[in-house]
C-alpha cells in the first residue's frame, strides 16, 4: 500500500510541477523579439551564366559573380529576396548589350553598368533596398573550352 501511495503521490507532484512550469515558467519560454539590426547586409549571388550571341551563334559565356549591399531593415519587410531581381537584372543588362565583343577587345564602363542593375533593380522593387552592386568574379569562357 506504501508503495502504490508514494506512487501515486510522485505522479502528482510530477503533473502540478509541469503545470506550474508552463503556466507561471512563460519567460522562459518565451521567443525573443529582437529588433533587427540595422544597417547594410551582405548578400553573395551564386554564379550567372550568360550566353554571348554574335551573328547567331554562342561565342561564349560569361561567368558573372556578384555580391550586393541592402538596406537589412528593409530586405526584412520584403515579400521577395531581391536576390532573384539582381540576377535578373544583370542577366538583361549584359545580354542586352551590343558593345560587348569579345573578339575586339575594349574597355568596359562596369561601374556605369552596376550602377544602372542597382537603379533598376529599386525600380523594381519600389523602394532603395539595394544600395551597391560589386563584383565578385567576372571571367568570359569561349565555347571551344567548355565541355560537353
Amino acid at each position: 500500500m506504501r508503495v502504490l501511495v508514494s506512487g501515486l503521490w510522485i505522479c502528482a507532484v510530477t503533473i502540478a510541477s509541469c503545470y506550474a512550469a508552463v503556466t507561471y515558467g512563460g519567460g522562459f519560454f518565451k521567443k525573443s523579439t529582437e529588433p533587427y539590426l540595422e544597417g547594410l547586409q551582405y548578400q553573395k549571388l551564386a554564379p550567372i551564366n550568360i550566353p554571348m550571341v554574335t551573328d547567331g551563334k554562342v561565342q561564349g559565356y560569361i561567368v558573372a559573380v556578384l555580391v550586393f549591399t541592402a538596406d537589412a531593415k528593409l530586405m526584412h519587410t520584403l515579400p521577395v529576396s531581391p536576390n532573384a531581381f539582381v540576377v535578373d537584372e544583370t542577366f538583361r543588362q549584359i545580354y542586352g548589350d551590343t558593345t560587348i565583343d569579345f573578339r575586339k577587345l575594349a574597355r568596359y564602363d562596369i561601374n556605369g553598368r552596376l550602377a544602372q542593375i542597382r537603379s533598376k533593380v529599386n525600380e523594381r522593387l519600389g523602394s532603395d533596398v539595394v544600395k551597391d552592386v560589386l563584383v565578385d568574379e567576372l571571367n568570359f569562357v569561349a565555347k571551344r573550352e567548355v565541355r560537353s
